[in-house]
């Protein structure tokens, strides 16, 4: 109870960068959309398996949008005005909500399983949790 943690510092969680931890949840993300596509290929139908795949690709690249526009507002400094980039923010719920609408209007996807997919960054988040429990119980390692 002695320790504070110090929340100034650019370190994540378990004295890491923030990038390691974004790349890890993207793989995980990646594993889980590939996993649910592989498994819906040999047990469900083609609709079902569209839907899979396509909102976890809509999901990955959303994942990755924000990252990008997010770390452009933080770049912004005070006077500038904002580029291109910080307009992907915004622009990107459009883009997942449209692409996701044409392929449910024309029949090419199922829209639970598209919702499915787009919540790949559920299991990812799951797998770094265990991860997290991981060093904190078995390795007895902080993280903080």
């Amino acid at each position: 109870m002695s320790q504070i943690a110090n929340s100034m510092r650019a370190e994540g969680l378990a004295g890491e960068d923030n990038g390691a931890l974004e790349l890890r949840l993207f793989r995980a993300m990646m594993a889980s959309v590939a996993l649910a596509v592989i498994a819906g290929t040999m047990l469900l139908p083609w609709r079902v398996t569209t839907g899979l795949m396509l909102g976890g690709l809509l999901s990955l690249l959303n994942f990755h949008w924000l990252q990008t526009s997010v770390a452009a507002v933080f770049k912004v400094s005070a006077g500038a005005r904002p580029r291109l980039r910080v307009a992907r923010y915004v622009i990107r719920y459009f883009v997942v909500g449209a692409t996701g609408y044409a392929a449910y209007e024309l029949g090419l996807v199922s829209l639970p399983a598209m919702l499915a997919g787009l919540c790949s960054f559920v299991p990812a988040l799951f797998v770094e949790a265990f991860r997290q429990f991981y060093f904190a119980i078995i390795r007895r390692e902080e993280s903080f």
